[in-house]
């Protein structure tokens, strides 16, 4: 606003003067305070003339130019014009009072607003009563008067309304920081054995981030307060650090001695990797995968290198047994194939029925037998259906042999019938045997026997 020096009503002269009084020195002329007059007065101006007449009515202009204004039964100067005409002066200092309500109004609009700040009230209601002490302006002061004691009052109000507001926020706030704080505090009581260390510092971490952005955006809190919510929060992260710290370290030693308990079983399974001992060693490599699963974690990287060199050991006598077993099989499944041969041969002799023939037979199989067990193992599966059948012909050459000894026996005719009665017998029973009988390889050799039993049957009628 400019400051225009007022003039007291003693110090005007009674009698109009020939030119008009000069001005002060710096004080503005009125039709500079016109150029530079408010805009809210311009507009206030431009949209109400009868509030411009009306506060007009409040002033007057005496003769030498000071420029009055009335408030209740008396009045006082408020400036002096030159260089204009006498309503056009007064008519200046009206806006100037149209302005200063309009600040009231300002204030009056802004109270209610939810963003208005104590130390804001005070200060617009301190410069306002300022202003209102003896303005230099032409209106109806005594009623800006009374509106701004109204509004001291609706201030006052506000005031208690706003410190109302803010202590339910600062609750608010520390309540909402108090949760940050606890979680942290419960984190850090909840740490153990089974701690996931990098999910929980991922937790401390949003906490933190939480509680900077409720610093950011919540309502200032009480520093003695803060300091203690934050010396809370900041003990739970210290304790979460240390104890992954310590866990750290731990797990370091834990892993040194892993990797070097997985080096010695490496030495092992290197020295051992060129053995031909098969069972033996597969039977120690065995045990070094046990000591192994046992030997602990050495970290992803050291366990991945240290493995691909136990398994390189590994791989190398595994791979070697194999490939010696690959030999052993098709060397079995060769000697099976020359067994049957000669099983060919042998059931070739049979059946005999005489005496000649059967010590022929006898011979024959002999040679057989012995040519049989110079040829070697075969499959294992296989060992008991080759080994019966060869053993139907032995005993099919035996029950021959045993003809021709029961025909020359002199007991032989006394016990002839009572033989032949326990022959009949079990060559039922094996009937009946072999009817039940559901594994091939047993039944093969029931069948042998029967034939045998038979043969002996046929040999003593």
């Amino acid at each position: 606003m400019p400051n225009t020096a007022a003039s007291t009503p003693e110090n005007v002269s009674a009698t109009p003067q020939a030119t008009p009084a000069v001005p002060k020195p710096h004080a503005p002329t009125p039709a500079a305070l016109a150029k530079t007059a408010p805009k809210v007065a311009n507009a206030q101006v431009a949209g109400s003339q009868e509030e411009l007449a009306q506060a007009e009515s409040f002033g007057r202009v005496a003769d030498d130019g000071t420029i009055f204004v009335r408030e209740g039964e008396s009045e006082r100067a408020v400036g002096q014009y030159a260089d204009t005409d006498a309503q056009s002066a007064l008519r200046l200092f009206a806006t100037r009072y149209l302005d200063l309500k309009a600040r009231l109004q300002v204030f009056a609009t802004r109270l209610s607003s939810p963003q208005i700040k104590i130390r804001e009230i005070d200060e617009s209601l301190k410069n306002l009563t300022q202003e209102l002490v003896e303005p230099a302006v032409v209106g109806d002061i005594a009623a800006l008067k009374e509106q701004l004691a109204s509004l001291s009052e609706e201030a006052q109000k506000r005031k208690e309304e706003i410190t109302e507001a803010r202590k339910a926020a600062v609750a608010k706030a520390i309540e909402e920081r108090t949760a940050i704080v606890e979680q942290a505090e419960a984190l850090a009581q909840s740490l153990g054995n089974s701690t996931n260390w990098r999910q929980t510092a991922d937790k401390f971490h949003e906490l933190f981030e939480q509680w900077q952005a409720h610093q950011r955006s919540s309502v200032r809190i009480d520093r003695a307060q803060a300091d203690e919510l934050w010396k809370r929060f900041s003990a739970a992260r210290t304790s979460f650090n240390q104890a992954r710290r310590k866990w750290a370290q731990s797990r370091d030693a834990q892993r040194a001695q892993a990797k070097s308990l997985k080096e010695a079983i490496i030495e092992q399974a290197e020295s051992l990797k060129d053995s031909t001992d098969w069972a033996n060693t597969s039977r120690q490599f065995n045990e070094l995968m046990e000591q192994w699963k046992q030997s602990g974690r050495a970290g992803r990287q050291e366990d991945d290198a240290l493995w691909a060199r136990f398994r390189a050991a590994a791989d190398t006598f595994f791979n070697a047994r194999q490939a010696d077993r690959d030999q052993t099989s098709q060397t079995e499944r060769d000697n099976l194939a020359k067994k049957e041969a000669l099983l060919v041969k042998a059931e070739a002799l049979v059946p005999v029925h005489d005496e000649q023939a059967a010590k022929q037979a006898r011979e024959a199989l002999a040679a057989i037998q012995e040519e049989w067990d110079a040829i070697g193992f075969v499959p294992r599966q296989e060992v008991r259906r080759i080994e019966s059948r060869l053993d139907a012909v032995e005993q099919q050459i035996k029950a021959a042999e045993d003809a021709v000894w029961s025909q020359t026996d002199p007991e032989t005719d006394a016990r002839k019938s009572e033989f032949t009665a326990q022959l009949e017998a079990q060559l039922a029973q094996l009937d009946q045997q072999i009817a039940a009988e559901t594994d091939e390889a047993r039944k093969a050799k029931l069948q042998a026997e029967r034939a045998t039993k038979e043969q002996w049957l046929n040999a003593v009628r």
